[in-house]
Parts: structure tokens; sequence; C-alpha cells
């Protein structure tokens, strides 16, 4: 049995880098104990193999009432697993995640989705359109978050014109925050949300937030609670995962002309990039928390019961054992595999929706720009504090 050293500290210097440390747990312990940054102890799951695997384990449990229990007897502090909006399919188990996640598909098909490619597409232009060139800009500001939020918002039947307090809200709960501005901002997004819902029982209209509302699988249907916690769940996932897919993929371009090239030179190759910047510098960094609910043994390390687990996306999808050249971009590399959107019953809900507006903001952007360059030095970009997401706090290029 292998015997592990010390926790290591995800610190800021992990977030900002996490790539360096990953290459290093990978060769040497792939599954190994550290503590986040608040202090709760964990372990982190860094192979392909071993992080596909545990993704897919129904004994490591996402129930919200379990993670609650176990936080608040490690920490001694209320956690904010308590928060109504966390009682969501993605802290769920089987049978109330079947359940809920049978409700969502009624109202969240793959029709819905392919019909909405017209509207993205001329969401798209209207941005880029309004950006002047040449020029520079902050192409997060201007393009990468609008497109997302604006696309979820019209589709769940949120007024555009609140969208900005909603990324406040968002980033706050998705990021490294102070407990108390977190628990201000999830109280804020929650009430809002529930004075939205009970406007769409009001009147309905024709957006997915009324469907979900009406909606009913042999006579159930999502009980207020959980209807506010499933548009959280919605809205952020909807956008958050878009626009961090967008910027690291631009990013990663500006970073390698040679991509660039061959995306100018053969548009059809941009659905494979789209899945090639999934792997490469995925929007997820760590998959949301799960919990052993009895010893696991994970490669050659036996995890006790009642633990908590993180498995790294970012961390599998450049392991060299199951992708070659692992840390270099090539958009020609044969797409699938990638763990980005996760793996088993929790698999990303809105991947169509996310693959589908990448591929047309990237197509829009090379098409309407023959220049397209970083705006400064590739040190000074700052990746978010947050070791859920993995995005750039800004992207400023000059486009002509």
């Amino acid at each position: 049995m292998r015997v592990l050293d010390e926790p290591i500290r995800l610190d800021t210097d992990f977030t900002r880098d996490p790539h360096a440390l990953y290459e290093q747990l990978r060769s040497e312990a792939p599954v190994r104990p550290v503590i986040m940054r608040r202090g709760l102890n964990a372990w982190l799951v860094t192979s392909y193999a071993d992080a596909k695997a545990v993704l897919a384990d129904p004994r490591l449990s996402k129930d919200n009432t379990r993670m609650r229990r176990l936080f608040e007897a490690a920490s001694g502090a209320e956690s904010t697993f308590t928060s109504s909006l966390a009682a969501h399919m993605l802290n769920m188990d089987p049978p109330d995640h079947t359940r809920l996640r049978k409700l969502v598909n009624k109202a969240f098909t793959a029709r819905t989705v392919s019909r909405l490619r017209p509207r993205i597409e001329e969401i798209a232009d209207e941005l880029l359109a309004a950006i002047p060139a040449p020029g520079s800009v902050d192409l997060l500001e201007a393009y990468a978050f609008p497109l997302p939020i604006t696309v979820i918002c019209e589709l769940l039947g949120v007024p555009t014109t609140d969208r900005d307090d909603f990324r406040a809200w968002s980033n706050t709960v998705v990021s490294a925050s102070e407990p108390a501005q977190l628990q201000q901002h999830s109280a804020a997004l929650a009430k809002y949300l529930t004075e939205l819902i009970a406007a769409k029982r009001a009147n309905p209209t024709e957006d997915l937030l009324s469907d979900l509302v009406h909606v009913s699988e042999a006579g159930d249907q999502l009980s207020e609670a959980e209807l506010v916690s499933m548009a959280f769940l919605l809205l952020v996932a909807g956008h958050e995962t878009t626009v961090n897919l967008i910027g690291n993929g631009v990013r990663a371009l500006l970073d390698r002309p040679d991509q660039l090239s061959l995306l100018r030179e053969d548009p059809s190759l941009l659905p494979n990039a789209v899945e090639e910047f999934l792997r490469f510098e995925g929007p997820v960094n760590i998959a949301t928390l799960r919990v052993t609910t009895e010893p696991v043994q994970v490669g050659d390390v036996l995890i006790p019961a009642d633990q908590f687990v993180m498995v790294s996306l970012l961390a599998a999808n450049r392991d060299g054992e199951r992708f070659a050249d692992a840390d270099s971009l090539d958009v020609t590399r044969p797409a699938g595999g990638h763990l980005a959107f996760g793996h088993g019953i929790h698999y990303c809900l809105g991947a169509p929706l996310a693959r589908i507006e990448a591929e047309i903001a990237l197509r829009e952007l090379l098409s309407r720009f023959g220049t397209i360059e970083l705006d400064g030095q590739p040190e000074q970009l700052r990746w978010r504090d947050s070791t859920l997401m993995r995005g750039l706090e800004t992207l400023p290029v000059r486009l002509a």
C-alpha cells in the first residue's frame, strides 16, 4: 500500500498554474491527499484512468445532505451546502438524480438546442459588429461572456437586462469568495430566481423555465425548491463553462499561430478543434465534490469511507498515458475521449449547447477579423481564483 506524504495545500499559486503540479502528481501520486483553500481535507485524483473510474463509481456519493453533514463535522462551520441553491441534481444520487434529470430532459432536448443555432449566429454577429476594428478590446467582456449569457437567458426566459447582476452573483458562487460575500450573493440569487419562477407560474411564456415549472412525468413535477436550484444550475452551468471554453480556446490559438492558421485555412476543422480546446484547457478544473460511502480502491490507494474526493478534469485530459503529446494543442487530433464534460450519470446536460456556442463563436470571430493578436504580454494574463473553474479574468486582444 502506498505511503503518502503530508497533504498538499491548494493555494493561489495552484489556481494560477495547476498544470505543473498535475504533471508531478500523475507520475508520483495520482491519488493524493490535499487541503483545499478553506482548510477542508480531500483526496485529489489526477490520472485519466482513475478519474474516469471515480466519476462513474456509485460508491462515491454527491448527496447534498451527506456532504453537509461531513463538512460541518470536519470544519465545525456551517456549510455552503445548506444553501437552497445547492439542492440540484448535480448534488444528488439516484433515485432522486434520476427523477430530476428525467424531468429536465423533457424540456431540455437535443431538438431545442439545434433550433438555437440561427439565433446563436445572430447574437454572435451582433456582438462582433459592435466591436470597433482596428482596435483593442477585452474579448471576454465584449464577446465570450455576453454570447452564452444572452443565449441561456433567452432559453430560460431570464431578462437580459438582469445579466450583469446575475454575472456578479454567479462569479461569487463558483470562485474562492469570502463566506460572507458567498452567503449574501447566494441569498440574492435565490430570491431573484424564486420571484422569477413565481412570475413564470402566473404567466407562462415560451421558454425553458416556464416548461420546467409546468413539465410533468407521470404526474410528477419539480417542487419549488427543486425549481430554484435547477434554474440556478442551468443558468450558471449554461454560461460559466462556455465563457471559459471560448476564452481558453482563443488564448490557446494566440499562443500557437500554426494552429490558428490551420483553422483559418480550413474552418471545417472547428468542431474538432472545439473538442481539442476542451481537452487541452477545459473550462472546468476540478469537478464538484464527491464523498466515499465505503472504502474505495482508486489505483493503488485505498480511500477510507466518508472522505471528500476531487477529480481534476484538467489533469486527466493532459494524461500522456491516454493522449499522445498531451501538452500540445493539435486541432487535427482525433476527437473524443476527453473528460471535460465529466463522465457517468452526471455527464453535463448542456454539453451539446456549449459545443454549438463555441463552434459558432470561433467561426464568426475568425471570419470577421483577419488579425487577432494578444494586446500585451502572455505573462500579464491572470487566471480566475477558482478551483472549480478554469478561465481567464480578462483577454485583451487587438483586432483588425
